[in-house]
């Protein structure tokens, strides 16, 4: 299944929980808190932009953002909140599309750099983010660690999250470095809803030579959005890479 196919207009009807999960104060917050700071006086560009989860606020605090996004449906979801002169969209490829203009930033947000099934699409994604960033801008990536070490040998999946009414299960193909997440939903009914997404998970290391072969170099690294130290045991971080001046 393509991401088109996957990023359609259902998901994108259901795509928004305000005030909860990944809408939720305490995780949206520290995200455009970040983001803004490293924007400074600049122009932002957000990859994958979805539909304005984190660009709608960012651009409330005064930061200018641009989209780029593959979804129409996404994007025509993000222009019930904002229109396309406060907000303006390229309709394409993360690794291939262009917008207009230089950026003192260009963040890719929730892991969806993943969303590139392919080493040679990643690469292509950081080379797209230098393409667009003025000398000295910096590229921020949010990114889930893979959790292999929960994988005992034989073993395909893991339970990745669990609560009320909710399952999430994750099965690799370590092979190819590939993975589905396998998002289960149900009442009390027998049924239960399914929604699936693939990615091809990447190695902190591997994202610092992605970033290096691109132009970049490592600025920082965190656990979180609120700069907690990153370690061995973090499930996520947040790297920032800054082009050469």
């Amino acid at each position: 299944m393509g991401q088109q196919e996957i990023w359609d207009t259902e998901t994108a009807r259901r795509y928004d929980t305000p005030g909860t999960g990944m809408f939720a104060p305490d995780v949206l917050t520290p995200t455009v808190d970040r983001l803004a700071a490293l924007a400074g006086d600049g122009a932002a560009l957000e990859f994958a932009i979805g539909t304005g989860r984190v660009a709608v606020p960012l651009a409330a605090r005064g930061v200018p953002v641009t989209g780029i996004e593959l979804s129409l449906p996404m994007v025509e979801r993000l222009r019930t909140k904002a229109d396309g002169t406060a907000i303006p969209v390229v309709i394409g490829d993360m690794a291939t599309a262009t917008a207009p203009g230089a950026y003192a930033l260009v963040y890719l947000v929730f892991n969806t750099i993943s969303n590139l099934l392919t080493q040679a699409e990643q690469v292509a994604c950081f080379r797209n983010a230098a393409r667009h960033l003025a000398p000295g801008g910096r590229f921020v990536i949010e990114l889930w660690v893979p959790e292999l070490r929960k994988l005992p040998p034989g073993q395909e999946a893991i339970v990745c999250h669990t609560e009320p009414g909710y399952i999430g299960l994750d099965t690799y193909d370590t092979l190819r470095q590939h993975v589905v997440s396998h998002h289960f939903r149900f009442g009390e009914s027998k049924e239960a809803e399914l929604f699936r997404s693939p990615h091809r998970y990447i190695w902190p290391a591997e994202l610092d030579l992605m970033a290096q072969l691109a132009g970049f170099e490592r600025e920082s690294r965190h656990a979180d959005w609120a700069g907690a130290e990153f370690t061995a045991d973090s499930r996520s971080h947040v790297s920032v890479y800054r082009l050469a001046p």
